[in-house]
């Protein structure tokens, strides 16, 4: 998406994401608003991601998720030098894993 959108419409959508109440209505938001190839691809990069995060191999990865490997380099990529965001996010939630 272009840089030229308004932020008052880039932001719309991450607020109305930060209103949902539990993970059901996350999933039912997330499939109302996404078509399901970009719903199964989100997923698939996260779970790639959090494989990389646990030091899996792009060969392991590729074979338990069906992700290419230019995917796989591409999630690689955005942990290495993205904003970091999605790396602390799956650490937390790896931690909270560990703490039950």
């Amino acid at each position: 998406m272009g840089k030229n959108i308004p932020r008052e419409r880039k932001i719309g959508m991450y607020k109305a994401i930060l209103e949902l109440k539990d993970l059901d209505e996350c999933c039912d938001f997330f499939e109302d608003i996404c078509a399901v190839t970009e719903l199964r691809s989100m997923e698939q990069r996260f779970e790639v991601a959090n494989m990389l995060k646990q030091d899996k191999v792009y060969t392991e990865i590729m074979k338990e998720t069906n992700a290419s490997s230019a995917t796989i380099s591409r999630v690689n990529r955005m942990l290495n030098y993205g904003t970091g965001c999605l790396g602390e996010v799956i650490d937390r939630m790896n931690e909270k894993e560990e703490n039950q």
